[in-house]
Parts: structure tokens; sequence; C-alpha cells
């Protein structure tokens, strides 16, 4: 065989190799696990949001695209068997909601890839070695849950200047509660404010937790971000609302709920992003290899309802700096 046979003879089938290769990844049906603390109908916009970003990659539900939806209805200990149920079920990634269900599946898989979706503190929780270089496998997105207290409490005391005392009401079953009160309590140094930390686990310690500070005379309420206090939303915001204290989250989904103001990234965004990780590591990229994203911008949203339920006038300082009103 001559040379420029052998050339030609190794190209066609290096071509026949990539065309077979191509094929068969038209034809492959991918199985994408979705782990979340929250019930289904809690997740229906954010899961909708990412089944709209994932058909706009080309991955179809019923087409090229199985979804194994796991929800843990609010219960950590169902975490742990539907992470090993997804594992069994071979999926090529799982994609998990929050810390809880972040770790689930981290301590069930060290192969498959993981996505997380949303989290507050990922090295310190040890999910991954840096922000830069995640190594192992799990990369994703990063909320800055415990990065933002100075800020919420800044953003409070211009909206009810007149406070003294702030409550911080955070549940240690998250991963940034000592970030959160320790940055709360920075932003405060250079203020008169005197921060009271009260932690809950359960509902009734949520309501006892607002009693306590409202017996310490709170004037105002800071809560910090955690998958457990998302799924009592109404809770506290009902509790704010009857001890009377403005309240501030980092999730605008509490204010929704009837909290007054929150300050933080847009959740939608989060799951888009958490798509195009998907797609990356479907087609081939390391999870280990893929930085992990924190948010670029960060929205501020004020519910006049429930300044109008507490009897307080939003200053139009920060009205004006509102990306959006809730009337």
């Amino acid at each position: 065989m001559d040379r420029r046979t052998f050339i030609g003879s190794a190209v066609g089938g290096f071509l026949a190799t990539a065309l077979v290769a191509h094929a068969q990844q038209q034809g492959k049906v991918w199985r994408v696990g979705f782990l979340s603390l929250s019930s289904a109908s809690e997740s229906v916009q954010n899961t909708a949001t990412f089944l709209k970003a994932l058909r706009e990659l080309g991955y179809i539900e019923g087409k090229n695209l199985v979804v194994e939806w796991r929800f843990a209805e609010g219960s950590f200990e169902r975490l742990t068997g539907q992470a090993a149920d997804l594992v069994q079920l071979k999926v090529d990634v799982i994609v998990a909601v929050a810390s809880a269900a972040i770790g689930a599946a981290q301590k069930a898989t060290a192969t498959i890839p993981i996505v997380m979706a949303t989290t507050g503190d990922p090295v310190g929780s040890g999910f991954v070695k840096s922000l830069a270089r995640p190594g192992g496998n799990i990369t994703g997105l990063s909320n800055m849950g415990g990065d933002t207290g100075a800020k919420l409490l800044d953003l409070l005391l211009t909206a009810v200047p007149k406070v003294s005392r702030v409550g911080v009401l955070v549940t240690p079953t998250s991963t940034t509660y000592r970030a959160i009160s320790e940055s709360v309590q920075a932003g405060a140094q250079n203020t008169s404010v005197k921060i009271l930390i009260a932690e809950a686990r359960t509902p009734q310690e949520i309501e006892t937790a607002f009693a306590t500070m409202a017996g310490e005379s709170a004037g105002a309420v800071i809560v910090g971000a955690a998958p457990f206090f998302a799924l009592h939303r109404p809770q506290i915001a009902q509790l704010a609302i009857k001890y009377k204290m403005p309240s501030i989250f980092g999730n605008r989904a509490y204010v929704e709920a009837g909290g007054l103001m929150s300050y933080g990234y847009k959740l939608t965004e989060n799951y888009l992003r958490a798509a195009s990780y998907v797609d990356k590591i479907l087609k081939g990229a390391k999870p280990g290899d893929l930085p992990v994203e924190q948010p670029t911008t960060l929205e501020l949203v004020i519910n006049l309802k429930t300044a109008k339920a507490l009897g307080i006038t939003i200053p139009q300082s920060v009205l004006a700096r509102a990306d959006e009103i809730i009337q």
C-alpha cells in the first residue's frame, strides 16, 4: 500500500468511526436525575425553567431525555434513599437542589457527575475543592447565601432606620448558618444596632424563635438562607407580620409569600445555568474542570402590601432601588 492510499484509508476509517459515534450519540436517550428537598408542587416554576432550558439545548423529554424526578417533600431522611435510587438507575448526571440534596448525592456516588442547582457555601460544605477548580464529580451554582448578611442588614436599616435591635433567624441544618450570622455581626460593627441570633430546626422552634426575638425587643428580622426555611415561607412571613417585625430575606419567594423585602440572586437563572452544566457534561466535560458559578446580578424585591400591614412607610430612596415592587 503506497503512502497516499494509506492516508486515504486512515482518514476514511476515522470518518467512518466518527459518523458511527455521532449516529450513536444522536440516538442516545439521556437519563438525568433531579433531587430536591422540596415538594414537586413548590418546584413547578423552577423545574419548568430547567426543562425549557434543556429543550433549547436539544434535550426533549420523551424523545432523547428521561428525567428521574425525586422530591423529598421536606424530609431530610428521604434524600438518602432517593439519591441511592438515582445511582442504581445509572443516571448520566444528577442535578441536586440545595446543600442537603447535594450532600446526599455526594455520599451516594463519587463517579456520577453532580450539578449543584443552588447552595450557599460549596467549598465550606466540602462539595468542591475550590470555585475555580472543583475537582471530583461535583460542580454547578453557588448562591452566595452566607455572604450577603451585611448587605441585608444595611438594606433593612435603610428601610427602617429607627430599629435598634435586629433578630437573625438561622437553622443549624443549613451549611451557611454560621456564615450569615458572622456576616450580619460584621455589618453591625459600625452601627449601634444589637444583633440577636435565634435558631430553629422545626416549625415549632420557628414559632418559639419569633416569640423569643420579640421578647428581646427585636424590631426587625433577617432570615438566613436555608432549604428548611424555604419549606416554611408562609409561616415565617406571617410570624414576622404578627410580631410587627420588618423582614428581609435572600430569596424573592419569601416576599411573594408575604415577607417585606428580599435581596439576592434570581433562582430561575440558576436553573437555566444548571441546564447548561448538564449539557456540557453530557457532551463530555468533566465536572471537576467546570468552575462553580456565582450570581452576577442580585435583585431587590419589596412587598408594599406587607409594609402596610406592618404600618411602615418604605423610604422613596429604597423604593427607587427596587427591581420589583409587589403591590
